[in-house]
């Protein structure tokens, strides 16, 4: 397990981050996410991919290609973890450890963002710690899954 990727998923919108409402997003962009993500895991000798799509879709179809094989998936669906019920099923079905991330607390905002579809399937959920969110997933995940592979 030790050689496999930690995977970084990204939905809808999140390509705008650091532009988009800043004063609830931040003003970190996505690729600074990522290399943030990448610097951790490169220190335990592990492999990162990311991905962003603005379609469930296409989401669904790199999880299911790169899914099965790796390390752990931490996610950001942004609003499919509203209503995502198709990327709910694939992540069920992959059954690989999953951290979901919300960088605002979505249970301080709009009645809809209160529900999370994911919730049942993934192994935990980090919301309203902004960026860090991101770092406490992959030092979970990079922690965990490789210090004992047989848990993963």
């Amino acid at each position: 397990m030790q050689n496999g990727k930690l995977l970084l998923v990204h939905g809808p919108n999140l390509n705008r981050l650091g532009l988009r409402s800043p004063e609830i997003y931040g003003h970190t962009s996505l690729s600074q996410i990522e290399e943030l993500v990448r610097e951790m895991a490169d220190g335990f000798g592990v492999a990162t991919e990311g991905f962003q799509s603005n379609s469930e879709g296409a989401i669904i179809d790199f999880l299911q290609s790169y899914g099965p094989s790796c390390l752990g998936i931490i996610i950001n669906p942004g609003a499919l973890a509203h209503y995502g019920l198709s990327l709910r099923d694939c992540l069920e079905d992959i059954s690989r450890p999953t951290i979901e991330v919300h960088i605002s607390n979505v249970h301080r905002r709009e009645e809809f963002r209160h529900r999370l579809v994911l919730s049942p399937v993934v192994e935990g959920q980090i919301v309203g710690l902004g960026v860090e969110g991101y770092r406490l997933a992959a030092t979970y995940l990079l922690t965990r899954y490789t210090s004992d592979p047989g848990k993963g």
